[in-house]
């Protein structure tokens, strides 16, 4: 083999070693990424952030602390991230409900979609990581990266109902706002009150009031 053949030959098998390598190491890394989000999620729901350790919790799946602060920071970063992850779920699970509940009605999936996000703040995880613990931590709800997700798919909504003359003629991001900002409080509410499950109706009831008021008169 030529010179020249012989270090074009090394210099390929060292550079497909370094992307097998670095690919390692990223896969690690998002594997660790995920144990953690998994064993936060499981000891503040169990715990409350508070009273979480998070010695406990990495040694659970086999970490240490400096893997959580490399990947969140801190045991507030933690905490953004589960919140983060349920709070996408929570979104997705009451699309589809919404959707399952009003096929071709795009007005009644909304409302079906936000009763459903309502209703979500009986789940003993919901409640205490997102609705509780959450804003206590992370501060206002409203600015938190999901919910910024779950607003925008909200106006999309609202534009389209105003393209079919379903709504009257009010600015989607406002109406938006209103409407995501109300399911968001109304399971606020529903979380902190002394009896969840009785207040939840009512919760669900003046949403949708509110909600029907945006209609077209017809």
């Amino acid at each position: 083999m030529e010179y020249r053949a012989y270090v074009n030959f090394i210099y390929a098998a060292y550079m497909k070693m370094r992307v097998i390598m670095v690919r390692s190491r990223q896969e690690t890394m998002e594997e660790n990424r995920a144990k953690l989000i998994s064993a936060g999620r499981k000891a503040f729901a169990e715990k409350g952030y508070a009273a979480a350790s998070m010695d406990e919790l990495t040694a659970d799946v086999g970490l240490t602390r400096g893997a959580l602060y490399h990947n969140f920071g801190d045991k507030r970063g933690l905490l953004a991230a589960v919140v983060t992850q349920i709070d996408g779920e929570m979104a997705a699970r009451a699309k589809k409900i919404g959707t399952g509940a009003a096929a071709g009605d795009h007005w009644q999936a909304m409302l079906a979609e936000g009763a459903a996000y309502i209703e979500m703040a009986l789940d003993p995880e919901v409640q205490r990581i997102v609705l509780l613990d959450g804003p206590s931590v992370l501060g206002d709800p409203s600015k938190w990266p999901s919910q910024n997700s779950c607003l925008l798919a909200t106006k999309r909504s609202v534009e389209d109902l105003l393209d079919k003359g379903v709504l009257k003629p009010v600015d989607p991001e406002a109406a938006a706002r209103l409407l995501s900002g109300a399911a968001l409080n109304a399971a606020l509410w529903v979380a902190a009150s002394d009896d969840p499950k009785a207040v939840l109706p009512k919760a669900i009831d003046a949403f949708r009031a509110m909600a029907t008021g945006l209609l077209a008169d017809r």
